[in-house]
């Protein structure tokens, strides 16, 4: 009879344990108006996934386990699917960047991934914020940010291992970059400090024709954009660069280009300038990263931006790019 009891348990055990499933279920409430898709792209996997007129989703996906990216055009955001999830997105804002808050079956991962999201798009992600302060200082940040994330990892209970290892890998390469290359880095930096006379260029190649100095350039701001033909990064500026040249057209600032391509490669960066409708005042260095004003700077890499006020001081050595809306705001600081 008690074995008859416990088989009948058993059997009660098994037959009430959810069966697992094979596939990911999301559904959420948009609040931004007038979206008819999202799509969820992975590796080997795209869906688009239907709204409905209140914004409203809701779809099943089988997926390969993974970093998986959801968007609405340009609009787009991450986050970790996993078959067997059963997710409910709640958006913090209108755009898809502005954030999610999970909740369901695999919301741990996914809000730990939001706030490591966070974290690398706050200050703490900037190198400069570490180098730009003496040694005491620097320490102290540095075990804030370790600290913080040391926070985010507790907070989680059920961490996917291989989120895991990623953040991992991920903090390794960061704070190694930082504590590795604190002390040239603070060197640079103190000595091409905002109000330090700047390095100059002199004679280089106008693309308009006849050569073009720093000192020419006096009585204005001067944001430089030192790039090359084959940079990709530079390249995905370049949008941005020639829409915040046109917003301050005849404002009280010069936007140069500084091309550090080789000189065989002359030919194909006039090509490229005059196909791509380049604005601003188009430079060729005179020694690609050999170039005396390249080598004073210590650029090694590329793009590098540089704001010069019309004094011919450094405003900042390591500027924003043209895409970080960072940038705009130091000019309107600057009444530029």
């Amino acid at each position: 009879m008690k074995k008859l009891i416990v088989l009948f348990a058993l059997f009660l055990i098994v037959s009430c344990k959810k069966e697992a499933t094979d596939y990911v279920k999301l559904d959420g409430k948009l609040k931004a108006d007038g979206v008819e898709k999202l799509t969820v792209q992975g590796k080997n996997f795209m869906k688009e996934i239907s709204v409905d007129a209140n914004g409203s989703f809701s779809d099943t996906l089988k997926v390969t386990d993974g970093v998986h990216a959801i968007s609405n055009g340009t609009d787009r955001i991450t986050l970790y699917l996993k078959n067997g999830y059963d997710l409910n997105l709640e958006f913090k804002g209108e755009k898809l960047m502005d954030g999610i808050k999970f909740s369901g079956k695999g919301a741990e991962t996914n809000n730990f991934m939001e706030n490591k999201r966070n974290f690398f798009m706050s200050d703490y992600a900037n190198p400069k914020s570490y180098f730009s302060l003496e040694k005491e200082a620097y320490n102290n940040r540095l075990t804030e940010a370790k600290s913080l994330l040391k926070k985010y990892k507790d907070e989680v209970k059920d961490l996917d291992s291989l989120i895991n290892a990623m953040d991992l890998r991920n903090d390794e390469m960061f704070f190694g970059y930082i504590e590795s290359n604190y002390e040239k880095m603070h060197e640079n930096l103190m000595r091409f400090a905002k109000g330090k006379v700047s390095p100059t260029f002199e004679n280089y190649e106008n693309f308009n024709g006849g050569t073009t100095s720093l000192s020419d350039l006096k009585g204005k701001y001067v944001y430089i954009d030192v790039w090359a033909t084959w940079c990709a990064p530079c390249k995905a500026e370049i949008p941005y660069l020639k829409a915040l040249e046109k917003e301050y057209h005849n404002k009280n600032i010069q936007f140069v280009s500084i091309s550090v391509d080789k000189p065989e490669a002359h030919e194909t960066w006039k090509q490229m300038v005059e196909k791509e409708e380049l604005g601003g005042i188009q430079l060729f260095a005179d020694a690609n990263f050999e170039s005396k004003f390249i080598l004073d700077y210590g650029i090694n890499a590329i793009p590098r931006f540089i704001l010069i006020d019309p004094n011919g001081n450094i405003v900042d050595s390591d500027a924003e790019r043209p895409s970080s809306p960072k940038l705009k705001e130091l000019f309107t600081e600057l009444g530029i």
